[in-house]
């Protein structure tokens, strides 16, 4: 998902306490006003993308933060901790010791929103529907590994894997899985417009002016049956154009919380605003951002140019220059924190050295300065992306090596399109994990079908590695084969890992719950708001 940050259970122990102090209530927000949440993003319906809500189709944090409140999966990621529980299901296994058949029991009593009884039919027609779809720049890929679903029984489902992959159970509880109405949605086409007809623990309404959602009203589902626990009986969630103007609304009291989107200058601002009714939480991230090459763009098609651009990228100048410190330099796609990370760029190309790019180059007999654009998008990532790219440009045409000009796409569909089509030779993209696993890190952009479209290939990871880590069920034994794969990258350079950003929540002192805002995917859990009292 180009989309997702590990909120680690020790530290939101020990911020609980301090949290809960502010605001003295039973923390249900039960009654009143919504807590009204702010989003510093934008999400489009467009002629490239024009069912930003359906499941098969939606592949953002933005979007699947509505779909995640508005749709059931069969697991969950827990309001703490990596390792998925049941959600829609009563209880979920493998039941061979391969880790290739996956079975599945629904509770008893599930409802679609519209009344509409929730069987095992819809949830093979959820997954089968969005494999049939096929969406390009969907969430197909996590579940490319389904060869078929059955169901027994109306309360049974088993899925038969065309290969082992013990990472299954979580990619069940990610909103490629959302099990929606089979009686509703289309078969084989996308639910396009802005409704929505889930089971989850909200019903959705929502508005939207010309091409934009403006705002999404969600409303504690009477009908719900599943494992969360709502804490609130309206949520609002309200979309900005500027991250400036949500801040604003912030200390004004017009939204409640806003959990990213944040400027290092805004961040700054609030750790020093001496507000006593505004509270900043820092949290550790796992939110990427990294270069991506068209591998078959004849400017960096040679991967000797790819190599000399990782000599001169200076990390370290990015974090403090563009980013005062809210980020920390990252040398792998995979980040700290998460078991099997090592630092496989650094090890291979070290500290900054335009002497050793410039030899690179030279023995790769590429004449020099090289010559291509830098492409990012304007809003999508925040407003200090210009200014990143501003950084890198400077940084490798300084080294008289590179001609970088770099360009800026308004729009985030028109973007992500063009990408997908290959017209760009380097580009700029941020990724949180759709699941808290090196293995998301990592297989969503090799092999065919990858999320970005990239023609970069490579049979030892495709079909050795990836496949091998799956198998096992031990995450930690999986991390020799994930450090094979870091360093395969780091030498093919088809990627460049920029930094890895921390997470920070924003909210009034009233609102309780805060400590669980966002789960070990960066997930915003809505339902753990509650409205106390202001200290």
């Amino acid at each position: 998902m180009n989309r997702k940050t590990l909120v680690l259970p020790a530290l939101a122990g020990l911020l609980a306490p301090a949290l809960a102090a502010c605001g003295s209530s039973d923390g249900t927000g039960s009654g009143g006003s919504p807590i009204v949440v702010g989003v510093a993003s934008q999400i489009e319906a467009t002629k490239e993308a024009p069912a930003p809500l359906d499941p098969a189709a939606a592949y953002d944090i933005d979007a699947w933060n509505v779909l995640r409140s508005a749709f059931q999966t069969l697991m969950r990621v827990p309001r703490s901790g990596t390792a998925p529980v049941p959600e829609a299901a009563e209880s979920c296994g493998f039941r061979d010791t391969q880790n290739e058949q996956y079975r599945c029991t629904l509770r008893s009593g599930l409802k679609f929103s519209n009344g509409h009884a929730l069987t095992a039919t819809d949830v093979k027609f959820s997954i089968d529907r969005l494999r049939t779809i096929n969406y390009t720049n969907g969430p197909v890929s996590l579940l490319n590994d389904v060869d078929r679903v059955e169901t027994p029984s109306d309360r049974e489902v088993v899925f038969h894997l065309t290969k082992p992959d013990a990472t299954f159970p979580q990619k069940l509880a990610t909103p490629a899985a959302a099990i929606v109405d089979s009686q509703v949605y289309p078969k084989n086409a996308l639910y396009k417009g802005w409704e929505t007809v889930g089971s989850g623990p909200y019903t959705l309404k929502t508005e939207h002016g010309g091409d934009r959602l403006s705002k999404a009203d969600f409303t504690k589902n009477p009908e719900y049956k599943g494992g969360l626990t709502v804490k609130n009986d309206k949520v609002e969630m309200r979309f900005f154009d500027d991250s400036a103007d949500m801040e604003q609304a912030l200390r004004k009291g017009q939204i409640d919380l806003l959990s990213r989107g944040l400027t290092p200058k805004q961040v700054k601002g609030l750790q020093n605003s001496g507000d006593k009714h505004l509270m900043l939480q820092e949290m550790p991230g796992q939110e990427i951002r990294y270069l991506a090459f068209n591998t078959n763009d004849p400017a960096v098609s040679n991967k000797a140019v790819r190599q000399a651009i990782a000599q001169v990228v200076n990390r370290s100048q990015l974090v403090r220059d563009v980013y005062s410190y809210t980020a920390d330099p990252l040398y792998s796609l995979v980040p700290t924190g998460v078991t099997g990370h090592i630092n496989s760029f650094f090890t291979k190309y070290g500290n900054p050295n335009v002497a050793a790019a410039r030899q690179t180059l030279q023995q790769a007999g590429i004449n020099t300065p090289v010559k291509f654009t830098l492409t990012y998008s304007k809003n999508h990532y925040g407003s200090s992306t210009a200014k990143e790219f501003a950084a890198l440009q400077q940084q490798l045409n300084s080294s008289k090596l590179f001609d970088v000009t770099i360009k800026g796409i308004d729009r985030w569909q028109q973007f992500r399109t063009d990408e997908s089509d290959h017209k760009y030779a380097a580009f700029g993209m941020g990724w949180f994990a759709d699941l808290p696993d090196a293995d998301n890190y990592l297989a969503p952009f090799v092999g065919k079908g990858n999320f970005l479209n990239s023609p970069y290939r490579n049979d030892k990871i495709e079909s050795q590695l990836i496949p091998g880590t799956r198998q096992q069920t031990d995450r930690n034994a999986a991390a020799a084969g994930f450090k094979q794969v870091q360093d395969i990258l780091a030498d093919d350079v088809p990627f460049l890992p920029l930094w890895q950003g921390k997470q920070y929540v924003a909210a009034r002192d009233n609102i309780t719950g805060v400590e669980w805002a966002v789960n070990s995917t960066s997930a915003l859990q809505i339902w753990e708001l509650g409205r106390g009292v202001s200290s």
